[in-house]
């Protein structure tokens, strides 16, 4: 019979949940004691992934208001809005692999749960915009800075979700992979604002965009409950 192995110093053995949490393959591959060459390159990468986000959510703010305020827009504004929520994430990130708090667990956890609080200050932007618009029947006017908004956030937001998703398998960090769910509800989010546009343009569908942002709130609202949980990542 072979004899057991002692663990690494400071390596905890796996609870049956998290054997269990692992069994569909979502998670991590096991992070080493002392992290390798190749996870420390993979945390400067998440945090200059973090410094992106974050200007690019500085400027599709301030645009943003711009573009709503101008064409009386409150859903380009609701969406405007909903980017400095969406920059907290990223400063959590940029928090959480700096200095000391790079390897710590601590760390980690904290910035998974700030982030997941961030969920939940997303949610309501959007939500109560969308109640709002359906009981007033408003339309949306059409802007063109905000299409050209939107239609950069398709291209953009999409290709950091997912890289955040994937570097955050590979760090073992839902604080990572829940700012990359961010980034593919901003994606969502400008998706339907075009929408929205598009199809009041159209087809008079008014009530679209509104309806969109209600699902896309209560996505919001799951999200940051299995990211409190620890379910982003692993």
């Amino acid at each position: 019979m072979t004899t057991p192995q002692p663990l690494p110093l400071g390596q905890k053995k796996p609870s049956p949940e998290d054997v269990s949490a692992c069994a569909d393959g979502c998670c991590a591959p096991d992070v080493p004691a002392v992290p390798d060459a190749a996870w420390i390159r993979n945390a400067r990468i998440v945090r200059l992934l973090s410094w992106f986000s974050l200007v690019w959510m500085v400027l599709e703010g301030a645009l943003g208001l711009v573009a709503g305020g101008v064409a009386g827009s409150v859903s380009l504004i609701g969406w405007a809005l909903s980017s400095a929520v969406e920059g907290l994430a990223s400063i959590i990130v940029i928090w959480r692999f700096t200095g000391s708090r790079t390897l710590s667990e601590t760390a980690e956890g904290r910035a998974q749960k700030a982030v997941a609080i961030s969920f939940w200050l997303l949610a309501p932007y959007i939500g109560i915009q969308s109640v709002i618009d359906l009981a007033t029947g408003h339309r949306a006017e059409n802007s063109l800075l905000g299409i050209v908004l939107t239609a950069a956030s398709l291209i953009v937001m999409p290709v950091l979700g997912i890289a955040k998703h994937r570097l955050g398998a590979r760090l073992n960090s839902g604080a990572t992979a829940g700012e990359g769910t961010q980034n593919l509800l901003c994606a969502a989010t400008a998706a339907a604002v075009l929408a929205g546009l598009a199809g009041n343009a159209l087809f008079g569908a008014w009530w679209l965009d509104p309806v969109i942002g209600l699902i896309i709130a209560a996505v919001a609202v799951k999200e940051g409950r299995e990211a409190w949980k620890g379910e982003d990542c692993c």
